[in-house]
C-alpha cells in the first residue's frame, strides 16, 4: 500500500495504516489520514482526494486559520469538524537554542493536552465511529496538532511507541516542499526555528512526558479525557484488522 499520497498543493497527506498493534492486528489502511491543510484543495488535487472517499475531515486549526487560508471544499455527504485543541499560541521567546528544537515542540504538545481535553475527546471519539471513516485528520503543516492526536489514537490501537515516533518523523518527507510553497503563499509571515520539522525525538520526548505525568497515552485518554472503554473498542474493532489467528 501507498502511505504517501501525491497531491499537487498538499505535501503531507498520508495514509496512517499498516502499524502493527498488540494484538496480532494491524490498523487498517484507507481508514484514517492525515495532512497538511486541505484548505489548499484544488484543480486536479479535488479528484485525487475524491479518490480517497473520505467521509469526515477533522480540523484542528483555529477559525482565524481557516478563515485565512481556507478549508476542505464543501462536498455533498462530506462531514467536517473545525476543532481547535490548541489553547496557548506559541511563545517563541522560551525558545533556547541550547535546548533545542525537539524540547521545544514536545513542551507545546504538552499544552495542547492541557489545553484542547474536550476537542481532542470529540476528535477521539469522532475517529472511534466506523461510520465516519475514511477520517482525515489535519492542521496547518500537519506535524503538530496532527501530530498530537495521531498519537493518541494510534496508542489507543495499540501501536508501540517507536512506530507512533517514526509516523511523526515522516513529515521530515515533506519539510522542504511545504516550506517552500508557504513562503511562496506568504512571503511576509514569520517562521520561526521549528517551522516545517518534525524530528522524532520531538515526539520521543512528548512520549516520556505523557507517560511521567499520565502512566501512558492510553491512560490520558481513560482518565483524563474522559474516553470510555466502549469508544475505544469502537476505534479498535474498525481501524485494525482482523487478528491472522482469527477463523
Amino acid at each position: 500500500m501507498i502511505r504517501h499520497i501525491k497531491f499537487a498543493n498538499i505535501h503531507n497527506f498520508r495514509d496512517v495504516g499498516g502499524y502493527a498493534a498488540d494484538d496480532g492486528r494491524s490498523v487498517q489502511w484507507q481508514r484514517l489520514y492525515r495532512a497538511d491543510s486541505l484548505g489548499w484543495l484544488a484543480g486536479p488535487d479535488l479528484a485525487t482526494f475524491h479518490a480517497l472517499k473520505v467521509k469526515t475531515v477533522i480540523d484542528l486549526r483555529h477559525p482565524y486559520e481557516v478563515e485565512r487560508n481556507g478549508r476542505v471544499p464543501h462536498t455533498e455527504g462530506l462531514r467536517y469538524h473545525n476543532l481547535p485543541v490548541e489553547g496557548r499560541p506559541w511563545d517563541f521567546s522560551v525558545f533556547d537554542p541550547g535546548v533545542g528544537v525537539p524540547r521545544f515542540l514536545a513542551d507545546r504538545y504538552l499544552e495542547v493536552t492541557e489545553d484542547g481535553v474536550p476537542l481532542l475527546r470529540e476528535a477521539v471519539e469522532t475517529i472511534a465511529e466506523a461510520g465516519n471513516a475514511p477520517v482525515v485528520v489535519h492542521c496547518a503543516a500537519g506535524k503538530d496538532r496532527t501530530g498530537v492526536l495521531t498519537a493518541l489514537v494510534l496508542s489507543l490501537a495499540g501501536v508501540a511507541p517507536g512506530d507512533v515516533v517514526a509516523d511523526y518523523a515522516l513529515t521530515g518527507l515533506a519539510t522542504e516542499r511545504f516550506i517552500a510553497d508557504w513562503k511562496a503563499r506568504h512571503p511576509d509571515a514569520f517562521m520561526g526555528p521549528c517551522f516545517g520539522v518534525a524530528p522524532a525525538h520531538a515526539m520521543e520526548l512528548f512520549l516520556a512526558d505523557m507517560t511521567a505525568r499520565h502512566g501512558s497515552l492510553t491512560a490520558y485518554c481513560s482518565e483524563v479525557l474522559k474516553v470510555s472503554a466502549e469508544t475505544v473498542t469502537r476505534l479498535r474493532a474498525h481501524l485494525l484488522t482482523e487478528s491472522i489467528s482469527a477463523g
